[in-house]
């Protein structure tokens, strides 16, 4: 049982739902609301929980969790506004009802009878079963069902993500890995460099964002240094700024 003396696990999402409604109904600012208007805050809140997994702050883990929770019952409130018959239309149950179904259905060595070896597996068959599902939408909007194994990569994620992203999805279907790397046009080292990481069983993005975060804490501590002898950063040479990049090493 919860401290809420409810053992149902999940119930306060219902108390969300209705706070959410009530604000719909009663702020100007939240009823003005569009699922255009609020994109950029889905953003946010994504890279604001991102930095926190990276900080390793698990109490504020779950507050930022519960900024992303509040644009997915955000966006479902708009949306179950719409008309009844309206295409637009869904409710935050739909959006829940649509994950638990896909969830379900690329799981069957959970919740079917299909056996598996190991994640290697488990990791193939969700690419068959993605590429059956594209395939059903491609009939679905009038098709022939033909698709390619790089459908449904978004292009408007960070451009190390999304080349990272294009290099294992085509590889994960057969693309040989070797044709991966620099096509000698602008950004080509950069793609081979991800491809490289890759390769290594790193993932590009985040060993780049552990990369920056390196450079930040060592260029801050040149500058602490640089402080502490009464020195002004902004004043220094480019010698000065090598003895002191020297000394933050030693720290």
């Amino acid at each position: 049982m919860d401290a809420t003396g409810d053992g149902t696990r999940g119930h306060r999402l219902l108390r969300l739902v209705e706070v959410m409604d009530t604000l719909r109904r009663e702020c100007p600012w939240d009823r003005s609301q569009t699922h255009e208007s609020l994109a950029k805050y889905l953003l946010q809140e994504a890279y604001e929980t991102l930095e926190t997994i990276e900080g390793g702050d698990a109490a504020l883990l779950r507050e930022e969790l519960g900024d992303v929770l509040l644009q997915v019952v955000f966006h479902a409130a708009i949306a179950a506004e719409r008309p009844e018959g309206d295409p637009a239309r869904f409710t935050v149950d739909d959006v829940a009802d649509a994950i638990i179904d896909k969830m379900t259905r690329r799981h069957p060595h959970v919740f079917g009878g299909t056996e598996v070896s190991g994640a290697d597996e488990v990791r193939s068959n969700w690419e068959a079963i993605k590429a059956a599902e594209r395939a059903e939408k491609a009939r679905a909007a009038g098709g022939d069902g033909s698709t390619s194994v790089l459908d449904g990569v978004p292009f408007a994620q960070p451009a190390v993500m999304l080349a990272h992203e294009l290099q294992k999805r085509a590889v994960r279907n057969g693309f040989p890995a070797d044709l991966v790397g620099d096509d000698g046009a602008e950004g080509g080292e950069l793609f081979a460099a991800v491809a490289a990481e890759q390769e290594r069983g790193r993932d590009a993005e985040m060993d780049l964002r552990a990369a920056a975060r390196r450079f930040d804490a060592r260029v801050r501590a040149a500058e602490h240094a640089a402080r502490s002898d009464g020195r002004e950063p902004r004043e220094l040479s480019e010698e000065e700024w090598r003895a002191y990049w020297a000394k933050s090493e030693q720290e």
